[in-house]
């Protein structure tokens, strides 16, 4: 019962995590109109300058991966929650672009890089056999739950007392987590979560297993063509499509709003059906599901109830690929080297996430409308399925626990 609780006790850290280091990732966009009228900056500038930080967090997340799987959750996620909390302590005190450049995408990046979904859900996965999906996608709904809450205050702090107050109440957060972090999982939870326990194999031999195995190759691709049809396209061109069809900030808001809420409720839901069901089968069905949700964004002029119909429907199946991919890296790879390979997957996913926020832009600029951005996006959803569908099933003598990856 001690060891459950225990094991319980870090996914409720690492939801806590994820949620203050992807609300403060969000403030960016929340804080540009202030940076704009004090400092005078472009919003090119402010968004080129994040757009570095997604390459450093993209290209760091093979190396902190493997060293979560070398060094244990307990020193891995202490220090990217304190690299998170000095760089929005940076930030808060910052008087010029150069400054504004090494926080966010020095210091920052560093932070959002580690405490990232890939690092937190590959040190919860080894610690379950049982629940293992229902865990895991509770502690990746941080990544969506946490803004539900913290970008709300953020507002509010940001209209009473400035950006910089906001910054300094963050990095007070999450500098106090890192601290409880890091004497929690000293003694209050599985030896695993926070020591490493790759062995002695190095990364260029775990490299070259990987190169060689057709599954790796299928989740790889897959995810990479998911942050393509997820971050890159809505998340970057929604809210401006909104805007076109006739939609106000407001209700386009709030219609991002429930997608996200729905996000986290698909990332949870997606996690306790990846314990009981086939986890190939569910994984193409999420990306059929999420294809068929794009179909209505050409649609949504039409009629609100057709733009709040999308935001549920791809809310769902939005991020709940990530459980059932952990899933199956966990069952089909093994969890040993679950660091190394998420943070590759995490990798492509960030690749194509910024290949769909370009592409976006470009096809738009084209055709002068957004409906072969959608047409596209409906194609590639349904091309991760077909990849995913080529995974050979898991034979019978080697399941275990009831589940089917």
């Amino acid at each position: 019962m001690k060891m459950d609780s225990g094991r319980w006790l870090l996914v409720l850290l690492g939801f806590s995590a994820l949620a203050l280091a992807f609300s403060t990732r969000t403030f960016l966009s929340l804080s540009m109109v202030a940076w704009e009228a004090e400092f005078g900056w472009s919003k090119s500038a402010i968004s080129g300058i994040g757009a570095i930080g997604l390459v450093v967090m993209a290209v760091i997340a093979p190396i902190v991966g493997y060293c979560l799987d070398r060094f244990g959750a307990r020193i891995v996620l202490t220090t990217g929650l304190f690299a998170t909390g000095v760089g929005s302590i940076m930030i808060s005190v910052m008087e010029n672009q150069t400054m504004f450049v090494i926080a966010y995408c020095v210091v920052s990046a560093l932070g959002f890089g580690i405490v990232s979904m890939h690092v937190v859900i590959s040190a919860i996965a080894p610690l379950f056999d049982k629940n293992r999906g229902l865990a895991t996608g509770i502690v990746s709904g941080g990544a969506t739950g946490g803004q539900l809450l913290f970008v709300p205050v953020f507002s509010v702090l940001l209209a009473s007392w400035g950006w910089r107050t906001g910054y300094v109440w963050m990095a007070a957060l999450t500098i106090i987590l890192g601290i409880i972090i890091w004497f929690v999982l000293r003694t209050r939870v599985p030896a695993e979560a926070s020591h490493g326990g790759s062995g002695t194999t190095g990364i260029g031999a775990q490299l070259k297993t990987l190169s060689k195995s057709a599954i790796f190759h299928a989740l790889f691709w897959s995810f990479t063509l998911c942050g393509f049809t997820t971050a890159g396209v809505i998340e970057t061109h929604f809210l401006p499509y909104a805007a076109i069809c006739g939609y106000g900030p407001i209700v386009s808001a709030t219609a991002f709003g429930t997608l996200s809420a729905f996000n986290l409720l698909g990332m949870v839901l997606a996690g306790y059906l990846s314990d009981r069901f086939n986890n190939i089968a569910l994984l193409a069905g999420i990306y059929i599901l999420r294809a068929a949700s794009l179909v209505l964004l050409l649609y949504i002029s039409l009629d609100i109830k057709l733009l709040f119909l999308f935001s549920v429907m791809f809310g769902i199946f939005d991020y709940s690929t990530v459980p059932v991919t952990a899933n199956l890296v966990a069952t089909r790879l093994g969890t040993k080297s679950m660091g190394l390979i998420m943070g590759i997957l995490a990798m492509g996913h960030a690749l194509g996430a910024a290949s769909g926020a370009w592409a976006g832009g470009f096809v738009y600029d084209i055709f002068f409308s957004y409906s072969q951005v959608w047409l596209i996006s409906v194609a590639l959803a349904l091309l991760s399925a077909t990849i995913v569908l080529m995974i050979a099933p898991l034979s019978r003598a080697h399941s275990s626990g009831g589940q089917s990856a």
